[in-house]
């Protein structure tokens, strides 16, 4: 059985996620649910993109 969503909050497709590019390795990654209330403040791909950001 399938879940119900939460009124006024706007159904996402593969197609329609929101992307952002990796300041690091310059790729493109994709919203995942787990940042689903962080997505403003995710700004690498990975945790390793993250660490090599601390050592620049």
């Amino acid at each position: 059985m399938a879940k119900a969503r939460a009124k006024g909050r706007p159904r996402l497709s593969k197609r329609t996620l929101p992307s952002k590019t990796c300041p690091v390795c310059e790729r493109p990654f994709d919203w995942r649910k787990r940042w689903e209330k962080v997505w403003d403040e995710v700004k690498y791909c990975s945790e390793r993109c993250r660490r090599a950001a601390r050592t620049r």
